[in-house]
């Protein structure tokens, strides 16, 4: 039998809280299948450009380092948020990259993420196939935002849901005891630009001792302000304190991000996104304006996809198996492929590895089906909830050092 080559695997986009779990999948599968050396490139496809890469093996010692890579949140090789332009504007580029990975004697060409990172992989692996080039490419999903088309749901995404679960009972905890003498309405903004599934999150709240929030409003269904303000009087009137959730992409009927009323999302990144920020800020100036009450602005940023303290044992599992299953597929022979999750059981809850064509998947979204809102568009489901149930349980917990989680760190 020919020796094998090399497998070179990166990250890209926004990480998650068990990215690594892949990573880690990934490199634990291609020794096991007899790959000679597993390289990581270091942030992204645009790091590999200027040939920044690291011998994986020289970073991973152990049985115990896999552990601690699936416990350690970010992205250990690093990310980047880089568009490859299409092989007529540049062809130069290519040329580059596949000069690169013909002189590490590359067979199989692995990338962690999201849409962005797909299209990368179609791209390449049409490339390789139209000028004939031997190696294989592969797309290992990963977001939070669980927009992924074609898979049941993303690494990272149950993960975040729990926090966010989490984190909106434990404000609505602290609200509940700030409010004597005043009512207040309390804003949470969470991640989301065009999907609302992290948002919707924010309902595992509701639970026999917790009331959950009052309002949940997703980018899937236009945001009218004055239906808003409305529905936040009335809820006043009966309850001394209130709870909203937004998603930070929740828009007017006109188009424009509510965010963009407060003159936010100005910058705008290499694949054409706004960033968004603002959202429950605004809206919580907006009703202490209107109405006269007490409010405040909560935001998770990054702390929704980073919480490893608070990872999902059913997330990190599946992440893991994911890696694992995208080496496999190219070992196989597979390639311009993308691992999926297949949902076998709910009750009890089981899912599988599955493989789809990355063409039917990159510069896809995957929303909230609109029958998983109730008709006012302020609130989920219980089927949006039986779907996010099983993702979020079990937990993984961290290596202790001192009081604080144990994280495996890139040796440089």
């Amino acid at each position: 039998m020919a020796k094998k080559g090399n497998i070179i695997v990166g990250q890209s986009g926004g990480p998650t809280s068990v990215i690594n779990s892949s990573l880690a999948g990934v490199y634990k599968t291609a020794k096991e299948r007899g790959f000679h050396k597993v390289y990581g490139m270091l942030h992204g496809i645009q790091g590999f450009l200027d040939e920044q890469y690291v011998d994986l093996s020289t970073q991973i010692h152990s049985d115990m380092d896999i552990e601690l890579l699936k416990r350690t949140p970010s992205a250990f090789l690093g990310s980047c948020r880089y568009k490859l332009p299409d092989i007529h504007e540049n062809p130069e580029i290519y040329e580059k990259i596949f000069s690169i990975l013909d002189k590490l004697n590359i067979e199989v060409f692995i990338y962690i993420g999201g849409n962005d990172s797909m299209d990368t992989i179609k791209k390449l692996s049409d490339y390789a196939i139209v000028k004939g080039h031997r190696q294989k490419f592969l797309g290992v999903p990963k977001t939070i935002d669980n927009d992924l088309a074609l898979t049941d749901h993303t690494p990272g995404f149950g993960s975040a849901a729990k926090y966010i679960g989490a984190s909106t009972k434990e404000i609505i905890r602290d609200a509940l005891g700030l409010t004597y003498d005043k009512a207040m309405v309390t804003v949470i903004e969470v991640m989301g630009r065009n999907a609302g599934w992290l948002t919707g999150a924010t309902a595992l709240a509701k639970t026999e001792e917790c009331e959950g929030p009052d309002l949940i409003y997703l980018p899937e269904v236009s945001f009218d302000i004055e239906k808003f303000l409305k529905k936040v009087s009335e809820l006043l009137k009966k309850k001394v304190s209130v709870v909203v959730a937004v998603s930070e992409g929740i828009k007017l009927e006109d188009g424009r991000y509510v965010c963009e009323l407060s003159g936010g999302a100005n910058y705008v990144d290499a694949f054409g996104h706004k960033q968004l920020q603002g959202t429950a800020s605004y809206l919580a100036g907006f009703l202490k304006h209107e109405l006269g009450c007490k409010t405040r602005s909560v935001e998770f940023s990054t702390l929704q996809r980073s919480a490893s303290h608070m990872a999902s044992r059913v997330d990190i599992n599946e992440a893991f198996m994911v890696g694992g299953a995208a080496g496999k597929a190219a070992d196989e022979g597979d390639t311009g492929k993308m691992v999926v999750i297949d949902r076998v059981s709910d009750d009890p809850y089981m899912s599988a590895a599955g493989i789809y064509d990355v063409h039917k998947i990159a510069n896809n979204e995957k929303t909230v089906p609109r029958n998983w809102l109730n008709k006012e568009g302020n609130y989920v489901t219980d089927d949006f909830i039986n779907y996010i149930e099983p993702l979020i349980q079990g937990d993984y917990q961290p290596f202790m050092v001192n009081g604080l989680p144990q994280h495996l760190v890139l040796k440089k």
